[in-house]
C-alpha cells in the first residue's frame, strides 16, 4: 500500500485492483516473454497476475484505510496528496482523514519488516540464478535474470531512503491537521 501512487487512490475499489493489477500484468508478462520466448506465458501470467495482484492490492488498500469509503474520490486524492508531500490540507474536514492516512502508512511501513529480509534473501538467489543462467542459458534468460537482479538491487537501495522521505512527509502532514483540527 505504501508503494500505490497517489493517483490510483482517485479511484473505486474496481478500477484500483484494475489499475494495479494491469500494471504487474505488463511488467511481469513481459519478463516471461523475454526470458522464455512464450507468447502464451506472457499471456497466461499477464491474466494472473492481473486478476490475483489487482485483486489483493484492492483489498489491502480498503483494509488499511477502510475510512478512504467514505471520502468522494476528490477529497480521498487531495488527503493522500497532501499526506505524501507532506503539506496541510487546505479543508479542515479533511484533518482527520490526513492523520488516518498517515497512521495506515506507518503501520504498512512498520509491517514490512519481514519484506525487506525476503527481499534480501530473494536478491542472493536472484544472483546466484544469474550467475548460473549467464553460464548454462539462453540469452534471454540470461537479460532477463540480470534485469530482476538490478531490479531487486534498486529496490534495497533505493526504497529504505524513499521510505523513511515519505513517512517524514506524511508525520508532517499529520501534525499540521492535528493542529488545524485543535484549532477548528
Amino acid at each position: 500500500m505504501i508503494l500505490v501512487p497517489g493517483w490510483l487512490w482517485q479511484r473505486g475499489t474496481a478500477s484500483r485492483a484494475v489499475g494495479a493489477g494491469l500494471a504487474a500484468g505488463v511488467f511481469f508478462g513481459a519478463f516471461v516473454l523475454v526470458e522464455a520466448q512464450s507468447w502464451a506465458g506472457a499471456a497466461v501470467v499477464f491474466v494472473v497476475l492481473s486478476l490475483f495482484y489487482g485483486v489483493r492490492v484492492a483489498r489491502r488498500m480498503d483494509g488499511i484505510w477502510s475510512a478512504a469509503k467514505d471520502l468522494n474520490r476528490v477529497d480521498r486524492a487531495a488527503v493522500v496528496r497532501a499526506t505524501r508531500r507532506g503539506e496541510a490540507i487546505d479543508d479542515p474536514r479533511l484533518a482527520p482523514s490526513v492523520v488516518e492516512y498517515a497512521g495506515a502508512l506507518r503501520r504498512t511501513a512498520e509491517g514490512d519488516r519481514l519484506g525487506r529480509r525476503v527481499a534480501l534473501l530473494v536478491t542472493a538467489l536472484a544472483v546466484a540464478l544469474a550467475v548460473y543462467d549467464t553460464v548454462m542459458s539462453t540469452a534471454g534468460e540470461t537479460v532477463a535474470s540480470w534485469l530482476v537482479v538490478v531490479l531487486f538491487l534498486a529496490d534495497l537501495m533505493w526504497w529504505p531512503r524513499r521510505r523513511a522521505v515519505l513517512l517524514a512527509r506524511a508525520d508532517r502532514a499529520a501534525a499540521s491537521a492535528r493542529r488545524m483540527a485543535g484549532a477548528g
